[in-house]
Order: C-alpha cells, then structure tokens, then sequence
C-alpha cells in the first residue's frame, strides 16, 4: 500500500507528492485531505492545486525543502506534500457485465512502470485493475506520481493469488489475453469482450502457473532479441483492445 503514517489525531493517512497526483486526489473526492505540507514562500505548483482545495484547508504546515525532500524520500515533489485518507480498493472482485474491459498486473516491480501502465488504464478507458497485494510494487506516493495521480479515478481490487483470481474471472465469462515475447500477433487478433489483459513482470514476463489461462499475444517488433518496456507495451495493448476498429466483437 502507500506510504502510512498518522497525523497528530491518530487517523490513519497516506501521503501524496507533487502537484497531479494532489490535484486529481481532490478532483476525485474519494479520499480525505487531512493536511498539507509546503514552502513559506508558496511554489509556483501551488497555483495549480490551490483552485481545487477545500475552501477551509485542515492544516497547512510551511516547511523547509529539505523537510519536504526527508518526507517524500526524494526531491520530485513541486514542493506540496499531502497527508490524506487511505486509497478505498474495490471490495469485490470485477464482473463482467459492469466491468467488461479490466487489466491484470503480474508482478510488475517498477514503481515508474507501474504508475504509466495505471495512467495509460485511464486514459484508454479500462474498467478496472486487478492487482496482487504480495507481488509486485505497491500503490505507493511514488506510483501515484508516476500515473499523474490519475490512478486516484481507477477502481483497483487487490487479490492474494492470481491464479484463484483469473479462475474466478474466468468463470465469471472474462477472455485472457496474455502480453508475452512469443504470440500471436496482437494487431492480427479479434479481441473477444469481456476481456482481460495481463501484463507480466519487467524482466521474467507473466508467471508461469497463469500463462496457459489465455490466449497469448504479442507486440510486432524488429527483432526478436528485444522487447518494448511493461508499461510501454501495456498502453499499445491497451489501445489496440480498446479503439482499433476489428480487433474486438
């Protein structure tokens, strides 16, 4: 989960950094703002959160930079830190009918990676994302900057094993299409709804216990001794499942 501490009330708080990430939590209104923490001589990012803060702000805490970088653990923060309320996971499992286009994350590792396949889920339109509560890099301050905060409006639902989670959606009617080196050809493919799209871990690919579930697919590319990023591919797959005319029922 993301980074947890706990304000000067004991309620539980996940910190947020950087001007999108702050900016779209408030614009989806599903968390909390406890507090902020900036400069005394307000960054030029403030202007941008400032039109979408609560008209009384609960505290406001005026810092040094270098309290602001030893709280983030990095520099990359436009100098505006949040304390907010946890990130609400969806409680049940996705199902079809409601959530027809979902994505399935195996393992990935990389913050980075993880926050730009979350961004690429919302800007093409994917009705959710299952995650692994014990493998791969957790929702953290680093990943919500990474999806531009964009992560806040996704409906995510944790599991604790994969392999129960695809068979219950399988079950449940959803198709596997598995993102890997040595499939078809994903831009010859007609993608049957409701689907769900898996994306494996950056450097072994999708485990190997899930990845006859589906039907294997592949990214064209010009030669086979390479590959695209995770999060590079994911969007291109993402795309391909969503807009491009024949390649869905």
């Amino acid at each position: 989960m993301a980074k947890s501490t706990k304000d000067r009330n004991k309620v539980p708080v996940e910190m947020l950094y950087g001007a999108h990430p702050i900016i779209e939590m408030l614009k989806a209104k599903r968390r909390k703002l406890h507090s902020i923490y900036t400069t005394k001589n307000l960054p030029k990012a403030w202007e941008r959160v400032q039109p979408y803060l609560p008209a009384s702000i609960p505290n406001i805490q005026y810092v040094s930079r270098d309290v602001l970088d030893r709280m983030a653990g990095t520099t990359d923060h436009n100098c505006i830190i949040a304390l907010v309320s946890p990130f609400k996971f969806t409680q049940t499992i996705f199902k079809p009918k409601e959530k027809p286009f979902i994505v399935l994350l195996d393992a990935i590792q990389d913050v980075r990676n993880a926050g730009a396949i979350l961004r690429s889920a919302f800007c093409t339109e994917v009705d959710g994302i299952v995650m692994c509560k014990t493998k791969g890099a957790p929702l953290t301050p680093a990943v919500f900057k990474a999806s531009a905060g964009l992560a806040e409006h996704l409906p995510i639902y944790q599991v604790g094993s994969l392999k129960q989670a695809i068979a219950e959606l399988k079950q449940a009617g959803y198709h596997f299409y598995m993102a890997v080196l040595d499939g078809q050809d994903a831009t010859k493919t007609t993608f049957q709804k409701p689907c769900c799209l898996v994306i494996g871990n950056e450097a072994e690919g999708i485990t190997k216990e899930i990845r006859g579930q589906g039907t294997l697919i592949t990214l064209p590319q010009k030669t086979p001794d390479i590959s695209y990023n995770a999060s590079v591919a994911a969007g291109i797959l993402m795309f391909l499942l969503k807009y491009v005319p024949g390649k869905k029922n």
